[in-house]
């Protein structure tokens, strides 16, 4: 499974909702969102699967059929590519710019730099 991506994402979060913690077994899950345009699936995409949370507003989890590493799910209703970048080889050129749903994070998870930190979702805009 490989894929590229073209440019810098359009935005960078750490999510600590508890669902993101458990699915990535870490204190929260950091993605790239990325235009659809700046997103290539090189192989493997057959091997992509994901399942949804029935009651979860946000959450789905994709992941590699194969191996389950987490990897790119695309979001047509926004024009983005999700994409984890714990899966990245090499540096995506790019700082998370928020940590979000730090009202549910787990209470040894201890934030210490300075960006912006949101109880949820951060306002669209």
């Amino acid at each position: 499974m490989a894929w590229e991506v073209e440019g810098a994402p359009a935005l960078m979060m750490n999510c600590h909702c508890s669902r993101c913690r458990r699915a990535r077994g870490a204190a929260f899950a950091t993605n790239a969102f990325y235009r659809l345009d700046q997103f290539r699936w090189l192989r493997g995409e057959a091997m992509a699967d994901s399942y949804k949370v029935p009651d979860a507003q946000y959450f789905t989890q994709s992941f590699c059929r194969e191996c389950g590493s987490p990897v790119p799910r695309m979001l047509e209703k926004f024009n983005r590519a999700m994409v984890p970048v714990g899966a990245f080889d090499a540096d995506p050129g790019a700082r998370p710019g928020a940590h979000i749903f730090v009202g549910s994070k787990a209470d040894w998870d201890l934030i210490t730099d300075d960006i912006p930190q949101f109880q949820e979702m951060p306002p669209r805009g």
